[in-house]
């Protein structure tokens, strides 16, 4: 049977090709040294404990060698990407609150509608910080939490977060996953009890709309036996 395959080159990418001007916006100097990762770790007022895991994932990427298995990352430069930008907004439940410009970005890709048609809790994450976070209220009374991972991270959840966090994929993985523990932002924070059952889905939208930056989110999904 003959398969549809579909190119890269064949798909219309102008939808997400727009980007809006940063105005308000706050931004860590381009590179990647101690000063910046405690800068991000200080805007975020993170638990020592984040500053420290954060500090001892820079050190792992500085004394690791780029991956090979991969293709040639030559081009890289890390000296000129900001790993942190943060939009003129705090994180909203509301999307009426959600600033113009930046609502305008995810509507354009459809996501208020993917909300009311189909999905228990929305996430949407513009450069560093997530802009707007909601779960419906059935999911909630059956015990299920879907929020930003840093709000989580002082919360009720904080020991359990601490506990799990970049367990699977540890900082000592290879250079690259160093580089997520040490500027990572923004993301979701998902734990489902035991005996919970979802019959929508969850899902999290990540926009890069700034020039010359790197998105690093984090998402951490836990889920009980039962």
């Amino acid at each position: 049977m003959a398969e549809n395959r579909t190119e890269v080159a064949d798909i219309d990418l102008s939808m997400y090709d727009f980007r809006f001007d940063e105005a308000g916006f706050e931004r860590v100097d381009a590179g990647l040294t101690p000063a910046i990762v405690e800068e991000i770790s200080r805007k975020k007022n993170e638990p020592d404990w984040m500053l420290e895991f954060r500090l001892k994932s820079l050190e792992t990427y500085l004394g690791m060698p780029v991956p090979d298995w991969g293709p040639s990352l030559d081009g890289l430069d890390m000296d000129h990407i900001v790993t942190y930008v943060k939009p003129d907004t705090e994180q909203k439940s509301d999307w009426e609150s959600v600033p113009d410009d930046i609502k305008a970005t995810f509507e354009r890709l459809g996501i208020p509608e993917a909300e009311r048609a189909y999905l228990a809790g929305v996430g949407a994450q513009y450069d560093s910080e997530l802009v707007y976070h909601s779960v419906q209220e059935s999911a909630a009374k059956m015990g299920i939490v879907y929020s930003g991972i840093e709000e989580a991270l002082t919360g009720e959840y904080a020991d359990l977060i601490r506990d799990r966090f970049m367990t699977l994929v540890p900082p000592s993985d290879h250079k690259f996953a160093a580089l997520h523990g040490a500027v990572w932002s923004g993301g979701s924070f998902v734990y489902v009890p035991a005996n919970a059952k979802l019959d929508f889905p969850l899902q999290s939208y990540f926009r890069l709309n700034a020039k010359g930056a790197g998105q690093f989110e984090h998402t951490l999904i836990i889920v009980e036996d039962g």
